[in-house]
């Protein structure tokens, strides 16, 4: 029987590629729901060619212009950042691939797991706000959590048919991102345009930029914390800047296992949507022939200040992660609006870090409202200091 799938976040690079894969195997996967925040144009196409159950537009004031894009299509059009939120829970749903950037992710990921639906998740934020509340209430609705980033994807693939006591290591590869081996006199004049060529991968603005600055690297941490029940000393980050082994797996009796690809995220977007099985496709494959060598070095936590800062927040626990995605999540939209620098990003980060209260054990209401402490700082220490 097919697969029916709601994409959240259908607009964005993870959704329009999980589109594409949903689109190559139209015999095994059926799209239920859509949803996007702005992007109504590309929306009202994706709902004419999927013909979903139903869509939603995150904001209201498109509700008119998306409803009637869509009267003559059996769509149901509903807009809200709570409709949302609500609308993982339809009966119909069997998967839902939750593709949203940043804490918004977060109550849609815990309402689809606590109406039962698996996920395929490539929204790191949920791991990184909540992953101790995620994962228990995972186990308490026997729901897969299926990870969609690359580098978890490829860890989830090398334990397979492994125990948890047999991980000595896990391994995150990264690519070292558009600055690998310059140094602060250089990344200190860095501006946006320069940040957003990623030599390796096509992601969205936020990410890409998380990408640049190794938060991307420090989120994933986090998030394979919790997905792998490994502590963070057990997480080890590596730069392999060819992109070719996506992360690795170090075992008790010193063997590896290693996941490796094509730079191309539609891979594990197949076989998060295709497990347990594996599908086949058309896409690109390696040419071991063409590949000249594989490098590796360590990240420099000092110069990329933001890896080492997500290793504190992680080793600090309670709401502190949750501190930290926020405070980047400020940090990144005014690098990309040029109101602080490259290097002024984790000045405002760690200075978010130092003063919203602790909380040991956070409830939901704790997060959104730490959330909601920091952005507000966040803002507060921008205004102050408009020179970082």
């Amino acid at each position: 029987m097919k697969k029916h799938i709601a994409v959240i976040g259908s607009t964005g690079s993870i959704g329009t590629q999980a589109l594409d894969v949903i689109r190559k195997n139209p015999e095994l996967f059926e799209v239920e729901v859509l949803t996007a925040c702005t992007s109504t144009d590309l929306l009202i196409r994706q709902a004419i060619e999927f013909k979903p159950n139903a869509i939603v537009v995150g904001k209201e004031e498109h509700y008119l212009k998306v409803a009637d894009a869509l009267k003559s299509y059996p769509v149901k059009v509903f807009a809200g950042v709570e409709s949302i939120s609500q609308i993982v829970e339809m009966e119909s749903i069997d998967l839902v691939l939750n593709s949203l950037v940043g804490f918004a992710g977060l109550r849609p990921t815990l309402n689809a797991i606590r109406a039962g639906k698996d996920i395929a998740l490539a929204n790191k934020e949920s791991l990184v706000v909540g992953g101790d509340l995620i994962m228990k209430e995972a186990r308490k609705n026997r729901v897969m959590i299926l990870p969609v980033d690359s580098e978890h994807s490829a860890i989830f693939q090398c334990l397979a048919g492994e125990q948890n006591k047999s991980v000595e290591k896990i391994i995150l590869t990264a690519s070292g991102g558009p600055f690998r081996g310059k140094d602060m006199q250089f990344l200190s004049h860095i501006k946006k345009e320069e940040a957003l060529k990623h030599p390796n991968w096509k992601m969205g603005k936020k990410v890409t930029i998380d990408s640049a600055s190794l938060m991307n690297k420090g989120l994933e941490v986090i998030e394979a914390r919790w997905l792998f029940n490994v502590p963070s000393e057990r997480i080890e980050v590596v730069i392999h800047p060819q992109s070719i082994i996506h992360s690795m797996v170090q075992f008790v009796d010193g063997s590896v296992k290693a996941q490796l690809g094509v730079p191309d995220m539609r891979l594990p977007i197949l076989y998060a949507l295709g497990y347990p099985g594996r599908l086949s496709s058309d896409f690109n494959r390696l040419n071991f022939s063409e590949i000249k060598e594989f490098t590796f070095e360590s990240p420099d936590k000092k110069l990329f200040r933001n890896l080492g800062l997500a290793y504190e927040a992680l080793a600090k626990g309670g709401n502190m992660p949750c501190v930290l995605n926020a405070a980047n999540e400020i940090a990144v939209k005014a690098f990309l609006e040029d109101r602080i620098s490259f290097l002024g990003m984790p000045v405002l980060i760690e200075e978010c870090l130092n003063t919203i209260p602790f909380i040991k054990e956070p409830s939901l209401e704790d997060y959104i409202q730490t959330n909601k402490e920091t952005c507000k700082k966040a803002v507060e220490i921008l205004h102050l200091h408009n020179n970082i």
